[in-house]
C-alpha cells in the first residue's frame, strides 16, 4: 500500500488528489498551511497531516521528514499547493515575486529534494507529481509571475526526472486547463473563469479530473514515463478556438499565391526592392 503525500491538500486540486488516492486504499499525508481546513481533511480521509508553510526555507523538508518518520516511507509525493494572485507585471516588486515562486517552484523543488535524498538512502523507488498549469505556456494580462512560476516549476520537473532517474525516482507534471476550485487564497472573477474556460469538450474542468491524472502518472501504469508535462486541459491548449474563421464559410476565399521559389523575391505583394 503506497504512501502518498499531498501538498495543499486541505482543498481544491490538493484536496481532490488526496480524495483520489485514499479512494484507492493509499494512506496519505495532507500538507497544508491552513490549520482548521487541513485537519477536517485528515478526519474526513483518515489521513495524518502536516501543517506547515511551505514558503519558508526548511518548510518543504520538513513535510517530507515529519511523513516519512510518522507514517513509513513515502512512494508518491504531489506538490499540489500554489498561489495565483492577479498582479502585472508593471507593479511587481522582489517581494512580490519571491513570494510567489517561494511556493510555485522553489517548494516543489525543495519537497522534491528532501525526498530523493530519503529514498536515495533507502534504495527505494519513488514518484513525483508536480501541479503546473498552462499558463506555463500562455502568458495573461495579471497573470505573469504565476505564468514565469509555473514554467520554471516545468523546467524543474524536467531537470529532476534526468538526475533521479537513475536512481529510480520518477518525476512528472500534470498542467491542468482552467479547474473551478472554491479557494480563498486563489479567486477568480466570473469574467475570467468564462474567458479562460472555453476548449474543445465544451466544459470547465473540475479537481476529480486533474486528480485520476494525477493518479494514474504517479502510479505503476505509467512506471515508464518520467519528465513528462501531461496536459489535462479540455483541449484548450490545442488552439485558439474562440477566434472567428480565417474566411467565414460563405464567403469565396482569396486567389490562392504561387510559393516563391528559393531563389524567388517576390512576394504577393510584388517584387522586392
Amino acid at each position: 500500500m503506497a504512501h502518498v503525500l499531498v501538498t495543499g491538500a486541505a482543498g481544491g486540486i490538493g484536496r481532490a488528489v488526496a480524495e483520489a488516492f485514499a479512494a484507492g486504499g493509499s494512506t496519505l499525508t495532507l500538507v497544508d498551511v491552513d490549520r482548521e481546513r487541513l485537519e477536517a481533511a485528515a478526519k474526513e480521509l483518515d489521513a495524518a497531516h502536516v501543517q506547515v508553510d511551505l514558503t519558508g526555507a526548511d518548510g518543504p523538508a520538513e513535510a517530507v521528514d515529519r511523513a516519512w518518520e510518522s507514517s513509513g516511507p513515502v512512494d508518491v509525493l504531489v506538490n499540489a499547493a500554489g498561489r495565483y494572485p492577479s498582479l502585472d507585471m508593471i507593479d511587481v516588486r522582489a517581494a512580490d515575486w519571491d513570494r510567489i515562486f517561494a511556493l510555485n517552484t522553489r517548494a516543489p523543488a525543495l519537497a522534491t529534494a528532501a525526498l530523493a535524498r530519503r529514498a536515495v538512502a533507502a534504495a527505494r523507488p519513488a514518484s513525483v507529481v508536480n501541479i503546473s498549469s498552462g499558463a506555463a505556456l500562455r502568458a495573461r494580462p495579471g497573470g505573469g509571475p504565476y505564468a514565469a512560476s509555473k514554467a520554471a516549476l516545468e523546467m524543474a520537473t524536467r531537470a529532476a526526472a534526468l538526475e533521479l532517474g537513475p536512481h529510480g525516482i520518477r518525476v512528472n507534471a500534470v498542467s491542468p486547463g482552467f479547474v473551478a476550485v472554491d479557494s480563498a487564497c486563489n479567486p477568480v472573477a466570473p469574467e475570467y473563469a468564462a474567458a479562460v474556460s472555453a476548449n474543445p469538450l465544451g466544459r470547465a474542468g473540475t479537481p476529480a479530473d486533474i486528480a485520476r491524472a494525477v493518479r494514474w502518472i504517479a502510479g505503476p501504469e505509467a512506471e515508464w514515463i518520467t519528465g513528462e508535462v501531461l496536459r489535462v486541459d479540455g483541449g484548450s491548449g490545442t488552439g485558439a478556438g474562440h477566434l472567428p474563421r480565417l474566411w467565414p464559410p460563405d464567403s469565396p476565399s482569396p486567389a490562392p499565391v504561387a510559393p516563391a521559389g528559393p531563389y524567388d523575391t517576390r512576394t504577393s505583394e510584388g517584387p522586392t526592392t
